[in-house]
Parts: C-alpha cells; sequence; structure tokens
C-alpha cells in the first residue's frame, strides 16, 4: 500500500501521533503493539514525553529493535535538562498491569484488526476502563477503502481478524466512550482520489478519544485496586543522561568551568606580556574611564564564544594590575567594574580567577550554576578544581611556567654552569684555607 501514498502510510500514522504530542505536551506516552519501535524511535526526540514505553506481545521482536533506542554518544557529551526513561514489554494487550496505569497519551496503531472481537472487548476494557490515559489514539484499517487496490481480495493483512467499515469503526468508538466516560472525534490519514474522498473516506482510520475529566469512576478504580497487577515482563529499560541529575551536572559544569578558566588565565597572561612589551589598545570602560588591554587580547576577544553563544567581554568586566605592597612584593589583583574584588596568588605559577568572573563571562557557566553559591557548593568538592581558601576563585597552575623553569635548570646543566660553580666555591675555598694556614 505505501507505494501508492506519499509519505508512505505508515510515515503518516506516525506523523499524526507526533503532531499530537506537540499539541498536546504529554508527559508519560505508552504505545501498545509497539512491534519494531519505529514509533518510539521518532517520539524519543519529542522533549515533552519524560516517560515512553513500548508493549508488545512478540518479546523476540522487542529484543532485537531495543537497542535502536538507546542514547547516542551525543546524549552523555551534551546532555539537556529533558528527562526521558524508555521502558519496553512484553505483554498482551487484554491483560492488565499496574505500571501503565495514569498515562497521559495511550497509542494503538493498526492493532485492533490483529485481536478477536472477543478481545476487542477486553482491549477496551483494559484501556479505557483500567488503564484510564488521559487521551487515546486508535488507528485501523477502513475497509470501504480496499475497493481502491488493484488486485486485493480479502484483507490487507493475513493475520488480520476483521476490518471495520467506518460505521462499525464509529460504532465502536462512541460505545466505549459512553461506558467509560470519554468523547471522540474521527478523522485518518491516506486520503483517497479525487472526487473519491467523500464515498470511501480515509485509508487509515482514526479516532482520537480525551478523557471526560476527572471523572468518579476513575478516581475509584485507583482506590479499589489493593493488589498491583504485574502481568507485563520488562524486557529493556534505559534513562537518559540529563542535567536534572546531579552528578551529570556537576560533570558538565567542572568541564566548562575548568576550561574557561584556562582560557581566561591564557588571556591574561598575553595581556601582561603585553603590557611588558608596551602594545597596548585604549578600551573605554562602562564607567566611562579608559582601560589598557592588549592587542593580542583583543583580537581573542573579538574571537571568542562561549557555550554557543558570544562570550561577554572581560575588557569591561574584568581587570588586572600589579601593585606593589609594603614589603616590596608584586601581587596580582582583580576588580570588576573598577572596584577591587580579589587578590590572585602570588606565585607566579599560580593564577586566581574570581567565580564571579567565570560566571560573567561564561553564560553557560551561570545556567548551570543556578546561583554563585550554588556554583561555589557544587565546585567545592570537586578533586578537578582547586578552589581558593575562601572559595571564591577558581586556582589555575601556570603550567607552561614550570616547563620554563625545567627548560631553564636543563640548559643550565647543558652549559655547565653548575659545575663552573662549583668549582668556583671549591677554589673559594682552598684560598680561604690558605689564608688561614699563612
Amino acid at each position: 500500500m505505501d507505494p501508492l501514498f506519499s509519505p508512505p502510510l505508515h510515515r503518516q500514522r506516525h506523523q499524526f501521533v507526533i503532531d499530537f504530542v506537540k499539541r498536546n505536551k504529554p508527559k508519560k506516552v505508552v504505545d501498545l503493539g509497539c512491534s519494531e519501535c519505529r514509533l518510539l524511535k521518532n517520539l524519543k526526540f519529542c522533549r515533552e514525553i519524560e516517560l515512553l514505553v513500548g508493549v508488545d506481545l512478540n518479546g523476540a521482536t522487542i529484543r532485537k529493535k531495543m537497542h535502536g533506542l538507546a542514547p547516542i554518544s551525543t546524549d552523555y557529551l551534551q546532555p539537556g535538562y529533558d528527562q526521558l526513561c524508555i521502558e519496553l514489554y512484553q505483554g498482551s494487550v487484554t491483560q492488565k498491569d499496574t505500571r501503565l496505569r495514569g498515562f497521559d497519551l495511550v497509542t494503538s496503531i493498526e492493532l485492533i484488526e490483529h485481536l478477536h472481537l472477543a478481545d476487542v472487548e477486553l482491549f477496551s476494557e483494559v484501556v479505557f476502563g483500567y488503564m484510564t490515559p488521559a487521551a487515546v489514539i486508535v488507528s485501523t484499517p477502513n475497509s470501504e477503502f480496499n475497493p481502491l487496490f488493484p488486485g486485493l481480495a480479502g484483507f490487507r493483512h493475513s493475520d488480520h481478524k476483521f476490518e471495520w467499515t467506518r460505521a462499525e469503526f464509529q460504532s465502536w468508538a462512541l460505545k466505549v466512550c459512553l461506558e467509560y466516560g470519554y468523547e471522540v472525534e474521527f478523522t485518518g490519514v491516506g486520503q483517497a482520489p479525487p472526487g473519491e474522498q467523500e464515498r470511501v473516506g480515509f485509508c487509515s482510520q482514526i479516532g482520537v478519544f480525551h478523557r471526560l475529566g476527572e471523572r468518579d469512576g476513575c478516581n475509584r478504580l485507583f482506590g479499589d485496586d489493593a493488589e498491583d497487577l504485574l502481568s507485563y515482563t520488562l524486557l529493556y529499560s534505559i534513562n537518559y543522561p540529563s542535567l536534572q541529575d546531579n552528578n551529570i551536572l556537576r560533570r558538565v559544569l567542572v568541564s566548562e568551568v575548568v576550561y574557561w578558566a584556562e582560557k581566561l588565565k591564557r588571556g591574561w597572561i598575553e595581556e601582561k606580556t603585553g603590557e611588558r612589551n608596551g602594545a597596548f589598545t585604549l578600551c573605554h570602560t562602562e564607567e566611562g574611564g579608559e582601560e589598557r588591554v592588549s592587542e593580542g587580547h583583543m583580537d581573542m576577544e573579538e574571537k571568542q564564544t562561549a557555550c554557543g553563544g558570544e562570550m561577554k567581554s572581560p575588557v569591561q568586566k574584568w581587570g588586572r594590575s600589579l601593585s606593589e605592597d609594603e614589603g616590596g612584593e608584586y601581587k596580582e589583583v582583580f576588580w570588576t567594574n573598577g572596584q577591587e574584588q580579589q587578590e590572585l596568588c602570588t606565585s607566579p605559577r599560580c593564577v586566581s580567577v574570581p567565580l564571579a568572573v567565570l560566571w560573567s563571562c561564561c553564560p553557560k557557566v551561570s545556567a548551570l550554576g543556578g546561583s554563585l553559591s550554588n556554583l561555589r557548593h557544587l565546585l567545592m568538592d570537586d578533586p578537578e578544581v582547586k578552589l581558593s581558601e575562601d572559595g571564591s576563585a577558581v586556582l589555575v597552575y601556570n603550567q607552561e611556567q614550570d616547563q620554563e623553569d625545567e627548560e631553564d635548570h636543563s640548559d643550565l646543566e647543558d652549559s655547565g654552569y653548575a659545575e663552573a660553580t662549583q668549582c668556583s666555591h671549591s677554589a673559594v675555598d682552598e684560598e680561604d684555607w690558605e689564608a688561614v694556614g699563612s
């Protein structure tokens, strides 16, 4: 049948469900008769869904296709705030299972025609009377459309137990609504050729059921069942990585903090080097004053982007200077908007980056942290981040300085400086001893 329709008929049915989900934003969705999980693979991209469940009688088919629902590498590398759990069960739609009660949406796409008519009654009782979802989408073949298929004799599939006309489908649907407290609207997918639509209708007829409020029968059913009915077998369950998991949130946040602290440290070192070489650019601050920034640092600022958006310029938010204290030692000082904020490490091997600077420069750090105090709390016990004693800044060690010191030391040894120094000390000692002896 699919070659007769564009897009193929099964895709039109799935798209109908996807469009419904986008409009109504259900959080808990179950697909009855999920088979090869094609619909579930599309629905997992709907961010509104938090719990996505599939049920099918054929466990072998589920086991063959279930791993296609697993998270991919980018889901772990770039987790979002949305939560998603996927569960797959083996079981019959004519049996009750407590785990499937109270869902926002139940879909039954081309399923009921595979049931015997006696089982259709059980299906109605289980889905509408026991599960009591807020909405149900049922699609089934429209037998009035069948004469338009060339060479088709009998049903469309060898496993179909029946195929209803539009009147038969509507009769069943209205009976369900009357008995279980729902309302229904009828539509379909797969339009007939021009001039035939009104006579034969859609190729697949669809009923969209909505529960009529919080009816007494629904509340009574939930209260009367003392025992949990677990008729289905759980075959697959996976939780997608989410920033709502504190461990994942901390991992992503630490990665961002380490990256941008190192980035800011390098920018500061480039600026300090530029100051020593006399390469300056005057920048106007928010207060109307002027501030000297190295040209190399300006190039970095113009090109920097942070977390999918342009990084806020550190020129206006982040100032640095070298000031001499009373003891004659130089200490490095940060200030924000012209106000002195925090002292840096006096060691040349360490640069102190205030959390407030990271907060203002990187939007993703501020978004993940939630607040400056929470950011400090999340970083406090992490082994990858070294905070200052008061916890207000990240300490970034200057590995390049260590390497330069090691290279200088190695060069001195290679040049024979250490040996010459030792010899000169020995010569002085000999002269002193001679002086004493005379």
